[in-house]
């Protein structure tokens, strides 16, 4: 793989995956109308997505410190607490026991294992059904006319009052659902969880910062299933200082991009990507009955 061919994949992974056009839905179309084999190594691939894992953890990393630190202590304190609940059975001596949800950055972790749970069902139990889905044009082009309502209707929403500390194990479900249908090519991740974010009467920061921090468990999920059929050619460790350059460069753009999120959703500026997604998947439907 050339340079440039690697900083192009590398600039369009970083774009597709943070902002709210479907890069799975965008492949999908790309490969019928236009022709072109966009397939690359399995190493790159995974490569690209780690690009976009590392954006992530540098736009929301004192978030992202503090959850880990948290989750840690949750294990800590739930250990300490059976431990206790021993002691309170064999002794008269009662022990009080801790509060493990104690701050909003534990109720946070919380939440976003709870959102995990439904995308890891759909991900993995219907895998083989998303990936026939995207060998039409059907498929796909209906997602991005529906991506393009939920757009418009997060443009319409008002600016909510939840954050960690007020967030619903409901809610946390709800976003875990749909973030698991938008597995379907053609319907965006971050659209469809922002959308459900705002609907679950999110402040407009902290659905964008929910989205992304929850994409960093399915991101690592779909490198696993990736990996699981991992092998590395003689041609793919030839081309890896180009598998480098298109990794940074997605990482660049992806940081970028999570940053122009934040404006978008704050200013409630998705009407020119809800227009263009209409457009896309009117043309991906059309297609399909003529092509």
């Amino acid at each position: 793989m050339k340079f440039v061919r690697a900083i192009i994949m590398g600039i369009v992974q970083g774009l597709a995956e943070f902002l709210p056009i479907s890069s799975s839905g965008h492949l999908a179309i790309a490969k019928h109308i236009l022709h072109i084999d966009l397939t690359t190594g399995l190493l790159f691939d995974v490569l690209l997505h780690l690009g976009t894992l590392v954006a992530i953890f540098v736009a929301f990393w004192e978030d992202i410190k503090e959850l880990i630190v948290e989750g840690f202590r949750i294990i800590g304190d739930f250990v300490g607490n059976l431990v206790r609940f021993m002691r309170n059975i064999f002794t008269n001596k009662k022990v009080e026991y801790k509060k493990i949800l104690s701050t909003p950055y534990r109720r946070f972790v919380i939440l976003i294992i709870i959102s995990t749970i439904p995308t890891a069902i759909f991900g993995y139990g219907f895998q083989d059904a998303i990936e026939i889905a995207g060998r039409t044009l059907l498929v796909p082009g209906l997602c991005l006319i529906l991506t393009g309502i939920l757009l418009l209707i997060a443009d319409r929403l008002e600016n909510g009052n939840k954050t960690a500390a007020t967030t619903s194990i409901k809610d946390a479900g709800f976003i875990g659902v749909a973030q698991g249908i938008a597995t379907l090519p053609g319907l965006s991740r971050s659209g469809t969880t922002i959308t459900v974010c705002l609907l679950c009467g999110f402040q407009r920061d902290y659905a964008v910062k929910y989205s992304f921090i929850l994409s960093i468990p399915a991101v690592l999920g779909a490198v696993i299933l990736e990996l699981k059929d991992f092998s590395v050619s003689r041609g793919e460790l030839s081309e890896f200082y180009a598998y480098i350059a298109g990794t940074i460069v997605a990482g660049i753009v992806g940081y970028f991009c999570i940053k122009k999120m934040l404006v978008i959703v704050k200013g409630k500026k998705f009407k020119g990507f809800a227009y263009y997604c209409f457009i896309i998947g009117i043309i991906a439907v059309i297609s399909h009955f003529v092509i």
